[in-house]
């Protein structure tokens, strides 16, 4: 066993990748204060070809140094946008057919391996604040809630690697099981 080249990876261009199909998700960041956890949405966005990023209130927008550090260029290939309000980015959303799901522990919460991803629905998942979560508001505007199941002595998850189980999960749903 070897590992492989980066020319052996075969991966596209920034061009190649803008104009490929995308997976129907997209993420968007409710005040998300660390510029590392912005950009390691990013890099897991371009991993897994989604929609959007959707940047809102505090969340730093590129180009900032500590997001450029964790994307390493995946702000360039993925398409994002900012919006003052996550609540306006939410609405825009829903005008635009996407079924929206929080990522936060709250009731009537669905545990993440019993969601079923349905066929031709797009998605948008919503990362709350690292420390007061997704905002109030955002929640009264939901379709549903996911939890991921956690069995240790924390009481959460950081952002990035929340996103990258949950977003791993509805990509193979959506790609492999459809």
């Amino acid at each position: 066993m070897r590992k492989l080249s980066l020319k052996e990876l075969n991966r596209v261009d920034v061009a190649t990748f803008k104009g490929q199909e995308k997976t129907p998700l997209v993420i968007v960041l409710d005040n998300v204060r660390s510029a590392l956890n912005v950009g390691s949405a990013f890099r897991t966005a371009d991993a897994f070809a989604l929609e959007r990023v959707y940047l809102c209130g505090i969340t730093a927008k590129p180009p900032h140094r500590e997001i450029l550090k964790t994307a390493i260029g995946a702000t360039d290939s993925m398409d994002w946008v900012y919006v003052e309000e996550t609540t306006a980015a939410i609405r825009e959303l829903k005008d635009q057919g996407f079924q929206i799901l929080a990522v936060e522990q709250a009731t009537d919460s669905i545990a993440l391996q019993e969601f079923q991803v349905q066929a031709d629905q797009k998605y948008a998942l919503v990362f709350g604040n690292e420390v007061k979560g997704v905002g109030e508001e955002v929640m009264q505007m939901l379709d549903a809630c996911l939890e991921v199941p956690q069995f240790g002595t924390k009481h959460s998850l950081n952002i990035s690697v929340c996103l990258g189980v949950v977003v791993w999960d509805l990509f193979k749903q959506i790609k492999y099981q459809l």
